[in-house]
């Protein structure tokens, strides 16, 4: 326990500097020489850690929490327990962002025969290769100039978002997007399997139509079951968390563009996932083509 306070503030209070040592048993002189030494090296080291915790989290954009932060600072170099992070955070009036509960939004088509359950709530990332099996969904962001809808197309192996689209309606043409758009940019052998709920746009025929065309194989949830879903939801939640829900937004094009840099700029290349042991997925998906290439050569 560090006594020097106490005698402080004894000096400051009555000017007796030599009764408060000997009522602690500290001599005068090991006072003085603690008093012209400064900060002890634990507290200079704490102070270090502390500027680079707030680097951390404020390259975040004030989201990161105790365990992403300490992956950052890991990445870094710097091995620190996480006991210390979250109480040097804690000191600092930092803390990361966490989702608001669930809500149900999905509108069923009583009158569509879906497709079967081809995932079965396996959202292991090991389960299968990238572009193998995908997920998607749609959510809503209020603007002043009306709703704007987001639907997505998420890799279920490294939870890269390989496509997404926003809208002002949520006519199926809006899911179709996405999913031109993840076809588009990832090329999946035929076969792929897109997990959905079962939202009317997700079991409709034109919906279908698209994915007979790409050679996608549909998949959907069961009714009323969130969790057969849980990994699109999980990334609604987090998109709301850290960005959408932070801020208002004027017009839908800004609502667009903020979405973009976020998604493309730091969640696919940059954001560390706690379901990928603290790397981005593009990072994770670059891991897996290394080990993959390592096999090959044995």
């Amino acid at each position: 326990m560090n006594v020097y306070p106490f005698i402080e503030a004894e000096k400051s209070g009555r000017h007796n500097v030599a009764r408060a040592c000997a009522l602690l048993k500290v001599s005068r002189s090991a006072y003085y020489t603690a008093r012209t030494a400064g900060p002890s090296r634990r507290a200079r080291d704490d102070q270090d850690l502390t500027e680079a915790i707030a680097a951390a989290h404020d390259e975040s954009d004030g989201t990161y929490g105790v365990p992403r932060v300490h992956a950052e600072l890991a990445a870094q170099g710097r091995r620190h327990s996480r006991k210390r992070i979250a109480r040097l955070m804690r000191t600092d009036g930092r803390r990361g962002r966490t989702p608001k509960r669930w809500r149900t939004t999905t509108v069923p088509d009583p009158a569509a025969v879906p497709p079967a359950d081809l995932v079965r709530r396996d959202f292991t990332t090991t389960s299968s290769g990238v572009n193998a099996r995908w997920c998607g969904d749609i959510t809503y962001i209020p603007t002043w100039e009306g709703w704007l809808y987001l639907a997505t197309v998420i890799d279920l192996t490294s939870r890269r978002v390989v496509g997404w689209a926003t809208a002002d309606h949520l006519r199926t043409d809006l899911i179709d997007q996405a999913l031109n758009n993840a076809v588009t940019s990832r090329r999946p052998p035929a076969g792929v399997i897109f997990h959905s709920d079962r939202g009317g746009q997700y079991t409709s025929s034109q919906h279908r139509r698209l994915a007979d065309q790409h050679g996608v194989r549909l998949s959907v949830g069961r009714k009323g079951q969130c969790w057969d879903n849980a990994v699109a939801e999980s990334f609604f939640a987090t998109i709301k968390t850290e960005l959408l829900d932070r801020r208002p937004w004027p017009t839908r094009t800004s609502a667009h563009r903020a979405i973009f840099s976020w998604i493309e700029g730091w969640y696919n290349t940059r954001r560390r996932h706690s379901t990928l042991d603290y790397i981005s997925p593009t990072a994770y998906e670059a891991k897996l083509r290394n080990e993959s290439q390592l096999r090959q050569v044995a």
